[in-house]
């Protein structure tokens, strides 16, 4: 009997299992085994992993996180890495693998591939920035729970009369940040593709409170840049130490915002609470249409591509150009949120 592999890398995603399932399910109905490999690509090279059953992944897309578990272990990092998944391969005979990830776990597969192994990518990122793929499953729920929480934030920043900085994941995109920011009215949204000077940030927050608004929220994609910082003098905390940017973009920006507009100010790192729990209805269904499409090209022996979600259907992608071209936020969707602020530019 013909025998496949899968494996999730990188961040635990919502709609990882439902993922697994879908994959699962159609090699089954089509006489092909399913072997989960435990820990991503770690498990590759482990050889680590079971043979799954039907019962094993039966109605497991309700639930967040991924049965096989993961890791972020780069296959070219490890010494003779790709020798080794080659012979985990051949020993457990797979004749393929599914790698369930985004851009860095799809991109050792791409490479994988090259090197003569059979591959198929399934795209996964809740930051949605994967290219050739309209939508990545887990961003739909990560958006929505980023939506309750700057929804909860308005309440205790209105009862207060502060600001508030949210901190939400995107280290190189702000899809996140955008979505929720739109959805959650977010008084200022802040994101890498588009920097913002602080003296604007300022300027808008003291606008509004010209206009009687007595609190303000701000979401911060964590990859967000304060334009031209290099050259500003950003001031000085209680001690006297000269305030820098650091990881925490969201920490920073309260203090400056607290010190150049004298708002009580508060920052909140929302950090994995935005990837845990169950998916979303959109992230299970989208995960095991993925996940459906990975097993049919395994079964059909259409190794090298990557699956993607074009409108609303599960088409074939080129799994190269998906790893090498980052999706970022276009102009055209920054401007909506853009323009709730417009007036106070």
């Amino acid at each position: 009997m013909r025998r496949i592999g899968i494996l999730t890398g990188g961040g635990d995603c919502p709609g990882l299992n439902a993922v697994i399932r879908g994959v699962t399910e159609q090699a089954y109905a089509n006489g092909v085994e399913v072997y989960g490999l435990y820990g991503g690509w770690k498990g590759a090279i482990e050889a680590d992993g079971k043979l799954l059953t039907l019962d094993d992944v039966d109605g497991i897309q309700t639930i967040g996180g991924t049965i096989l578990e993961s890791s972020r272990t780069n296959v070219m990092k490890v010494e003779n890495g790709p020798e080794r998944v080659k012979e985990t391969m051949e020993k457990l005979g797979l004749e393929g693998i599914v790698a369930v990830g985004g851009d860095d776990t799809l991109g050792v597969a791409n490479k994988l591939r090259k090197m003569g192994m059979n591959m198929i990518g399934v795209p996964k990122t809740i930051d949605n920035d994967l290219s050739c793929t309209d939508y990545t499953f887990g961003f739909d729920t990560a958006a929505n729970i980023v939506t309750e929480a700057l929804d909860r934030l308005h309440t205790t920043a209105k009862s207060h009369a502060r600001c508030i900085v949210v901190e939400i994941m995107g280290r190189h995109t702000g899809w996140i940040a955008i979505q929720a920011g739109l959805a959650g009215n977010a008084h200022i949204t802040l994101i890498p593709e588009f920097p913002m000077s602080i003296d604007k940030i300022c300027g808008i927050i003291e606008k509004r409170k010209e206009e009687g608004k007595r609190y303000h929220i701000i979401a911060v994609a964590e990859g967000f840049e304060i334009e031209g910082a290099d050259e500003q003098d950003l001031g000085v905390d209680d001690f006297g130490n000269k305030l820098l940017l650091n990881k925490e973009i969201a920490k920073t920006l309260a203090e400056i915002i607290e010190k150049k507009t004298g708002v009580e100010t508060r920052s909140v790192i929302l950090g994995h609470l935005q990837r845990g729990g169950a998916p979303s209805a959109f992230d299970r269904v989208l995960g095991l249409r993925l996940g459906m499409k990975a097993g049919e090209l395994a079964v059909n022996k259409q190794y090298g591509n990557m699956v993607a979600l074009s409108s609303t259907e599960i088409v074939v992608a080129d799994l190269d150009k998906a790893v090498t071209e980052r999706k970022e936020v276009p102009l055209d969707l920054y401007e909506c949120a853009q323009l709730l602020y417009k007036k106070y530019e």
